[in-house]
């Protein structure tokens, strides 16, 4: 319950990082901190094997939100940017070529951009529709002979449009190539299957859609792939600690140092969450929520609206623009006046807002839903953008 005399915070920056947690969350990463204060893989001690329990009880859990068959094909990673690194620079070789899009976040953007710097790799970077829709045959097209992978977002995080990443994958796979996925904004937001994607390596956050603390991460290796992957970092795993060469088994081949054991746990707190309530549920909850915002900000004169029209072609989240207003102003004035809290900007997608002819006027304000969010929310924002608009004409 909100304190006497302040307005209650709505959050609708799920799409940066979820909030609130589950409670279970906040216990997890307490319990650990509190009560168990060990490291993962490094001790017999009573309260080290139960770390190690809890850190393979996540790992677990992740491989089978995923539908991933082997769990120590689950890699811990710092962040989903730090997952995305590890697949990216670990395939990258002098003289590749990569496939990626106009609506990738940085997060593929730059690691791709440093290695035509500094390695000398090639990539193409194909377009995308209005709605921010990438077509499989482009896709197809840019291949080469030399294409080492295709790096695809899951669903775009400017405009949420989910993108055809099974087709994609299989049209990659019919020319020789790796698929690497994005899943930053759908782990934990829509039902995934790495087999049914075609994904060879996926990489999420752990903060977003999957409920848990920031400064975590997965990434998902597809049995096999991990040979073609180079390490970029090398040290202690606690195990054959008599070699100074890493070793070659999963996860221990790529997690080196000491785990975030406490972000570790409570990210696994966060997926029993999911599967306890199901990702499906969490899926239907985001598209009603989605669909209604939709539905009020079309009735809003001079509101424009980015991405697909239909709810059930994105995520849970909307971006616009405000007439009159610059985005960071919007963002500013929903927080001030209404406790409505936004993101607004470029998004770390500047392609994609090139593309839609955003990136002059720094961007858009984007909306995003996470579980525990309401229509009540929804409406709340709406009834703050009518003011914004009606003030601003």
């Amino acid at each position: 319950m909100a304190a006497e005399g302040k307005t209650r915070r709505i959050y609708l920056d799920n799409a940066a990082t979820s909030w609130p947690k589950p409670e279970a969350v906040y216990r997890a990463v307490e319990h650990v901190l509190r009560e168990l204060g060990a490291p993962a893989g490094r001790s017999a001690y009573a309260e080290a094997v139960e770390v190690e329990r809890l850190v393979s009880s996540a790992r677990r859990r992740a491989a089978e939100l995923l539908g991933a068959a082997n769990p120590r094909h689950i890699i811990f990673a710092a962040n989903g940017t730090d997952a995305l690194n590890l697949a990216l620079w670990g395939l990258a070789r002098p003289g590749d070529h990569f496939v990626t899009s106009v609506v990738e976040h940085n997060s593929v953007l730059r690691p791709l951009a440093e290695m035509e710097a500094r390695l000398g790799v090639s990539v193409t970077r194909v377009d995308c529709d209005d709605r921010g829709v990438v077509d499989p045959a482009d896709v197809r097209a840019a291949m080469r002979p030399n294409t080492r992978a295709v790096a695809i977002v899951h669903a775009a995080n400017v405009t949420g449009a989910i993108q055809p990443v099974a087709e994609i994958g299989r049209l990659a796979h019919e020319a020789g190539a790796l698929v690497v996925v994005d899943a930053a904004q759908t782990a934990g937001d829509l039902p995934l299957d790495v087999d049914r994607l075609g994904a060879d390596l996926l990489a999420a956050p752990g903060h977003k859609g999957l409920l848990g603390p920031l400064g975590t991460g997965i990434l998902y290796i597809r049995p096999g792939v991990e040979s073609h992957l180079q390490t970029l970092r090398q040290g202690g795993t606690g195990t054959k600690s008599q070699s100074d060469r890493q070793p070659e088994e999963l996860p221990e081949r790529f997690e080196c140092g000491n785990l975030n054991v406490p972000g570790i746990v409570g990210l696994g707190a966060g997926i029993d969450y999911l599967l306890t309530h199901g990702v499906s549920e969490v899926r239907r909850h985001a598209e009603f929520l989605c669909g209604l915002l939709l539905s009020e900000l079309a009735e809003i004169p001079g509101v424009r609206v980015f991405g697909p029209a239909d709810a059930a072609d994105r995520v849970g989240l909307v971006s616009f623009t405000v007439p009159g207003y610059d985005p960071q102003e919007v963002a500013a004035l929903l927080d001030t006046q209404s406790r409505i809290a936004v993101r607004a900007g470029l998004h770390c997608a500047p392609l994609c807002h090139r593309r839609l002819g955003t990136i002059e006027q720094g961007g858009t304000v984007r909306a995003s839903f996470g579980p525990f969010n309401t229509s009540d929310d929804v409406e709340a924002l709406a009834a703050a953008v009518v003011g914004l608009a009606e003030a601003g004409v």
